[in-house]
């Protein structure tokens, strides 16, 4: 008398089990997509930039050493380059980051 009992509660746990999961992953499909690393600096520019803005425009640490700089620089302008699309404006602040990074930067600030 008791095998019928176990295997309904079985049953039922099981059931259970599965109603949860479906549920579980239907909320999991229906949240909206969040980027797991932020790869691009997002907000906007100061007036002056700072080396430690230009190392967030180009993706890097302010200590990083000037091959990986022009490495960063490249990927970045491939985005954002006018011919491919970019904006004029993005790729001279990309070019001025990558400026400030190596130390051939002028203080007379942005051209924009």
């Amino acid at each position: 008398q008791a095998t019928p009992l176990i295997a309904g509660l079985s049953v039922a746990a099981a059931a259970l089990a599965g109603r949860y999961g479906i549920q579980a992953w239907q909320a999991f499909k229906a949240r909206p997509p969040t980027a797991r690393m932020r790869k691009f600096y997002e907000g906007g520019f100061q007036p002056k930039m700072t080396r430690r803005e230009a190392a967030l425009i180009l993706g890097v640490r302010e200590s990083t050493p000037a091959d990986k700089v022009r490495e960063a620089h490249r990927k970045v302008m491939v985005a954002n380059h006018p011919d491919a699309g970019g904006s004029h404006y993005l790729a001279s602040k990309i070019n001025e980051a990558k400026d400030i990074l190596l130390g051939k930067t002028k203080n007379s600030g942005s051209a924009f």
